[in-house]
């Protein structure tokens, strides 16, 4: 079953309308072993990296795309940092539709434009940043009848990306949901799309509180902490530098409705979030997607007071765990020790292994 037949009575997609899918949602909601314990937390993770494409974006795509199909489209255009490139052209393809994205120069992590291309889009570099691709692609798309925009801008995408809120109250039903929910933000559309969610659930009567939705964002692109645009965003989390959100009004109000709050973290606490969940819980993220987990570890360390003020001992919290780590291969292959030779030779092996299972240090 499709995610649009899955939750179709809460999506604008006709029920004589065949979805564009790519077998996305339905993604792991694992408890952690090792780092919520360790925050006196019942810290859950939501891995979106399991998505077709290695991320959540593939949730509002097979909406977008589906009634960009429907209503006669021919080809889709994002700007992108390089999830949403990868899954519109993806989600394109699968629809037999033509692709184009908008990328910032350079900018951009090499596994995410491999995917983009590999699946036949057309990819166009600008000198600037994601900002200045999203305006010349929202100024230039409208002109052109059979192309659809298929950024968060288009409701369609937040759509389908509620879906990902339904799934959290579903595998919590009969159980204590959670207290709070945590997210990277970017352009601000993925936690406007849960709070949506979570709204639409407590009205229905499945969902008796909404839990406090904290944004985070990496320190060098903090326009909703900050309270004004950032006007050259720069962080290693590339998932999530942006300066001027585009979302920003319904990511306030998600954190507004439901007493949460914006956080920012340093690179230098994503990165190390994204070490500790590799080593720690054996899940692999791009760095935007460790940003929650660095919010709760500076949280716990006295660096961020509006965090540890929502999240205290033994709460519930859901971290959703945006993209895959090899989205981003060469953040990725800092994390761990660089790799050893050995000689070709079984007392070699079993020397380093005894060392190994004795937790002894590398020769």
């Amino acid at each position: 079953m499709t995610l649009i037949e899955r939750y179709g009575r809460h999506l604008p997609v006709p029920p004589d309308v065949a979805p564009v899918s790519l077998g996305e949602g339905g993604t792991p909601l694992l408890p952690s072993r090792r780092l919520g314990p360790a925050l006196g937390l019942d810290l859950w993770f939501k891995l979106e990296g399991q998505n077709p494409t290695g991320s959540f974006k593939d949730r509002g795509m097979t909406v977008a795309v589906t009634l960009a199909r429907a209503r006669g489209a021919r080809a889709v255009i994002c700007a992108s940092t390089g999830n949403t490139a990868a899954s519109a052209a993806a989600y394109a393809a699968r629809a037999g539709l033509a692709a184009a994205v908008v990328v910032p120069r350079g900018r951009v992590a090499r596994g995410k434009l491999a995917q983009a291309l590999a699946c036949g889009a057309e990819v166009w570099e600008i000198e600037g940043d994601f900002d200045r691709a999203l305006e010349l692609v929202r100024a230039t798309a409208a002109s052109v009848p059979a192309v659809a925009l298929v950024n968060s801008v288009n409701p369609d995408r937040l759509q389908g990306q509620k879906t990902a809120a339904f799934e959290i109250c579903d595998a919590f039903a009969g159980d204590r949901p959670p207290d709070a929910v945590v997210l990277p933000v970017g352009n601000a559309g993925n936690i406007t799309a849960y709070h949506m969610g979570f709204e639409e659930y407590r009205r229905a009567g499945r969902l008796a509180a909404l839990p406090a939705m904290i944004g985070v964002q990496a320190a060098g692109a903090a326009p909703l902490v900050l309270g004004r645009d950032v006007p050259n965003p720069e962080t290693v989390a590339t998932a999530i530098r942006i300066g001027r959100p585009a979302s920003a009004e319904g990511a306030r109000r998600a954190v507004a409705q439901t007493g949460g709050a914006f956080a920012a973290v340093p690179d230098e606490a994503i990165l190390d979030a994204q070490r500790r969940l590799a080593a720690e819980e054996g899940v692999f993220v791009e760095p935007a997607s460790a940003a929650p987990v660095a919010a709760l570890l500076e949280a716990a360390a006295g660096r961020a007071p509006e965090v540890a003020a929502r999240v205290r001992p033994g709460v519930r919290v859901v971290c959703v765990l945006t993209g895959h780590g090899l989205k981003d291969p060469d953040a990725g292959a800092r994390l761990g020790r660089p790799s050893r030779v050995l000689e070709a030779e079984p007392a070699a092996v079993a020397r380093e292994l005894d060392r190994l299972a004795g937790g002894g240090p590398a020769a």
